[in-house]
């Protein structure tokens, strides 16, 4: 008996449920299809070259599917408390007819396991064909070949996701019978009578909400700018993400106010058609609701950031990688003064490190004159970092191991070398509008007035800030600041020599290393470099579209369950507008504007957020490579739109059909 009325309920009330059930459906196709991610072929693909990031990988999306679970288990609540509250009226005629609250809460629980089956087998089955596509697109984002394609199914993300699930929707039976152990028949069948009392406060209250939340926001944007990722640790850095917060609150807080008082200002406006209607209902909503549209907001500034950042971040990387690598592998020896080991070439032989007679290995040494660039060359303040200066005979062996020919200099000339992003661009306007620049009070001419980009040795990213290529006696009274090894390796075995070279260097560093006689050498393959970039952008990428994808979903689900909600609670507003004559066209354009308001301002709120977000993300991603956002920006565009309008379009069409039954419009 108790399942038919359930699932006559669940069929009558299909409408209802398009969006919780649309929702449910997205999260657990979402769910599996990261979770199942180290079970595809690809994945297979990617350690057949060395290192195995794959568990790595599969680690950090188990540990971040928790806190999904948890973002996912809130909105399941929160549009499962909207379904009731939906139902209060038909709740309260069968507890009238004299049903239980125990033989209720049996139907709702029975209706929550029809809507949860149904939704899990509808998103795994989805889940599917897009953990199948997942596979398709790490393919092309990582220039992989597949040697062949099988359709995977992964049973142990498929467990996973029924068991997170299961558990939420156990959690929606129990929030089900404890709402209903505490409702009265009387609240029950009056509440559709009871009307929401908005209380609008002052216009002085909201004008100086609102400037404070414009100087806020002008602040935190200022302060993030100065400071950039680097300075994550920074007082400003932690002031700005504050106010930025704070920012957003109080915009939201002033906005009901301050869009009513501008509006009514202009009579033209506020009085056209049924722009009154419009702009009430409008600022009712944003007035009740403005945490929740604040935290939306910073859920979809995040979600634009990730997404954005996250492809543009991969991009940079793997653009500069080649320009990184020239050699198979280097290492270096930073030196103090004063220090007892300061000759790399000893350090290696201490540790073990033995290169063949074929191999191709240049030693060679970085000076300064502890003058800082901004001092050499009167740049920005901010680039405190020591000049290098390197002896041309060394650098011409570097040439050479780079098939490159050999340079020559006049005795008052240097060349100047740099690829690193953050001080390229200064230089080259340096050099642009100077000819020569002072070492040790003496003037020097840079030759062929160009900027040489280049990196000296093999690192995970371009970082030869700037290198002064000298005659040798120039460096004569200089301190020694590093002594580097580069080298190719060639002939049989040099994969296993190049893996050798790396792991003498990472395994001598032990409690009993005598660090005054080898020093602390650091060094890294062409092959590591490259294997570590596959596995980091792989990770930041996934975990990125995960979270982003999850809060893009949870944000428009919220935005849509709130429209619906106030749709039912407007039904009498509604209805008077049709006594008054308003059509039915009339009608459906108040709702649509009230729905497409709504669903713009955290968005429009969170895009301005994202320009400044995305600007300092890349300021810091640029010190691998500048990087292009103009592809990862059309991709997270289109990601969003094609959400924001789905939900956009099942929003709309809930709220007018809510209100086309209510108030009989034909």
């Amino acid at each position: 008996m108790y399942s038919k009325i359930a699932f006559k309920n669940v069929k009558k009330s299909f409408k209802d449920y398009t969006i919780y059930f649309f929702t449910l459906m997205l999260a657990v196709c979402i769910f599996y299809t990261f979770n199942s991610i180290e079970s595809q072929k690809v994945m297979s693909e990617l350690t057949s070259s060395g290192e195995s990031y794959v568990d790595i990988l599969s680690k950090v999306i188990s540990y971040v599917s928790v806190f999904i679970a948890f973002i996912l288990g809130s909105l399941i609540l929160y549009a499962n408390n909207f379904l009731v509250k939906k139902r209060n009226k038909e709740l309260g005629i069968y507890m009238t007819l004299g049903m239980s609250k125990n033989k209720i809460s049996k139907i709702l629980i029975l209706e929550t396991i029809i809507v949860g089956i149904l939704s899990l087998i509808s998103g795994l089955i989805l889940g599917l064909i897009f953990s199948q596509g997942l596979s398709i697109l790490v393919v092309k984002l990582f220039g992989l070949k597949m040697s062949t394609y099988s359709f995977v199914i992964s049973g142990k993300a498929m467990i996973k996701t029924v068991l997170y699930f299961g558990i939420m929707f156990l959690l929606v039976m129990i929030f089900n019978s404890f709402v209903i152990s505490k409702y009265k028949i009387i609240d029950l069948l009056t509440v559709g009578r009871k009307t929401e009392e908005v209380k609008f406060k002052s216009n002085i209250v909201y004008l100086i909400s609102f400037v404070l939340c414009v100087i806020s926001l002008g602040t935190a944007y200022k302060l993030v700018l100065e400071v950039g990722l680097l300075g994550i640790k920074d007082i400003k850095f932690i002031t700005s993400i504050l106010l930025g917060v704070l920012g957003t609150f109080l915009l939201f807080f002033s906005l009901s106010g301050f869009i009513l008082y501008i509006v009514k200002k202009n009579k033209k406006i506020y009085f056209k058609g049924l722009n009154i209607f419009i702009v009430k209902q409008i600022n009712s909503k944003v007035n009740t609701n403005f945490i929740s549209m604040s935290v939306i907001c910073l859920m979809l500034f995040m979600t634009i950031g990730m997404l954005s950042t996250g492809f543009s971040f991969k991009n940079a990387i793997e653009s500069g990688l080649k320009d990184s690598t020239p050699y198979d592998a280097s290492a270096y020896l930073y030196i103090d003064e004063g220090e007892k080991a300061n000759d790399i070439q000893k350090s290696l032989e201490y540790i073990g490190v033995k290169f063949n007679k074929e191999d191709k290995v240049v030693y060679y040494d970085l000076y300064t004159d502890n003058k800082t660039i901004s001092e050499v060359l009167n740049l920005n303040a901010n680039m405190r970092s020591l000049m290098n200066y390197m002896k041309l005979s060394d650098y011409n062996k570097l040439r050479e191991l780079d098939n490159q020919k050999a340079l020559s200099l006049n005795k008052d000339e240097v060349l100047i070398t740099s690829n690193y992003a953050n001080t390229l661009e200064a230089l080259q306007n340096y050099i642009k509008n100077n000819d020569s620049i002072k070492i040790e009070n003496k003037s020097y001419k840079i030759k062929d007035k160009k900027v040489i980009e280049e990196n000296l040795k093999t690192d995970f990213m371009k970082n030869n800030m700037i290198t002064v290529i000298v005659n040798d006696d120039v460096c004569d009274n200089m301190a020694l600041i590093s002594s580097n090894v580069s080298v190719n390796f060639v002939g049989e075995g040099k994969e296993k020599r190049e893996a050798d070279f790396t792991n003498k260097i990472y395994s001598y560093k032990t409690t009993d290393t005598d660090y005054d006689k080898i020093g602390f050498v650091l060094g890294v393959s062409k092959a590591e470099v490259y294997e570590s970039n596959k596995g980091i952008t792989t990770i930041v990428l996934f975990i990125g579209i995960y979270i982003g994808i999850v809060f893009l979903i949870s944000s428009m689900a919220v935005l849509a369950l709130q429209q619906l909600s106030e749709a039912s609670d407007s039904i009498d507003r509604y209805k008077s507008l049709k006594r008054l004559g308003a059509s039915e066209k009339d009608i459906n354009k108040t709702i649509f504007i009230q729905t497409l308001v709504y669903f713009s301002l955290p968005v429009i709120l969170a895009f301005i957020h994202s320009v400044i977000g995305i600007k300092v993300a890349n300021d810091f991603v640029s010190v691998y490579n500048k990087p292009d956002i103009m592809g990862s920006s059309l991709i997270t565009a289109g990601i969003f739109m094609i959400v924001y309008i789905i939900y956009f379009y099942i929003t709309y069409s809930g709220y007018k059909n809510i209100v086309k039954n209510k108030i009989h419009v034909k």
